[in-house]
């Protein structure tokens, strides 16, 4: 199970935390930089070259371009997939950002031999024969970073939050939360995205979280916070496992922009 598989990490991001491509798409080129466009980034999205049909078809759930608008991500900048697992928004990220960007996909061991070496496998086959050729892949710790603390414009995580909050508590959230930050430049953004949870709902068999203690332990660890409304589902009603049949893909979802203090 993932939570299980996380514990590793997660203890040492606690301990440490608590111690003081593919080419640019047509729409970018020539252009100043400036936040990506909705329309243009779908259409690049869609039109770009070798992305599997498995992927272009999850994007009218998860909505890549209006997040990677929402959380102000430019082209040219240098982003960072967090937990990357097999690499989807890695590659979002890769084709938003064109070939003067750079997009680090960050996995720790215990991801990727989750399933098998799943993720592994998965990530492997997306960047063969440097088919993205502005990613750069982090077989990493998130306690034991390669990455310059300081230069990244944005970062983002997909539904991993709960799985941190839940299992190891507020204190592991807010380390890996306070991890990210130091990665991100003044006024660098971190996008957070999780399925909804209610209060007196049992969010960890679930894989939920609330939104309001997502909020909290960003706001702990020196975010200034925004929400996004874009994934929202109000026909969730939040009591259901995140991976059943009926729910899975189509959750109620908080997207939070976490903004880093210039």
């Amino acid at each position: 199970m993932k939570k299980s598989l996380l514990k590793i990490s997660v203890f040492c991001l606690v301990t440490t935390a608590l111690l003081p491509i593919q080419a640019q798409a047509n729409h970018h080129a020539g252009s100043p930089a400036k936040v990506v466009d909705v329309a243009a980034t779908r259409a690049a999205l869609t039109e770009a070259p070798g992305r599997s049909d498995a992927d272009k078809a999850r994007d009218a759930g998860r909505k890549p371009a209006e997040i990677l608008n929402f959380l102000g991500l430019k082209s040219g900048d240098t982003a960072f997939d967090v937990l990357a697992s097999g690499g989807w928004y890695t590659e979002a990220l890769s084709i938003a950002v064109g070939p003067k960007g750079k997009v680090y996909a960050q996995n720790p061991a215990i991801l990727l031999q989750l399933r098998e070496g799943a993720n592994d496998k998965a990530l492997t086959a997306r960047l063969a024969d440097n088919r993205l050729a502005n990613v750069v892949r982090l077989d990493e710790e998130i306690t034991a970073l390669s990455i310059a603390p300081g230069s990244v414009d944005v970062a983002i995580t997909g539904l991993n939050l709960h799985d941190i909050y839940n299992s190891y508590g507020e204190q592991a959230a807010i380390g890996f939360l306070t991890a990210v930050k130091a990665t991100l430049k003044p006024g660098g953004v971190f996008g957070v995205i999780d399925h909804v949870g209610n209060p007196d709902g049992d969010n960890n068999a679930l894989h939920r979280m609330e939104t309001a203690l997502a909020v909290k332990a960003a706001e702990s660890a020196g975010f200034t916070v925004e929400q996004g409304i874009m994934l929202a589902n109000p026909a969730d009603d939040h009591t259901g496992n995140v991976f059943g049949p009926d729910l899975r893909g189509k959750t109620d979802r908080f997207v939070l922009k976490l903004t880093k203090p210039e």
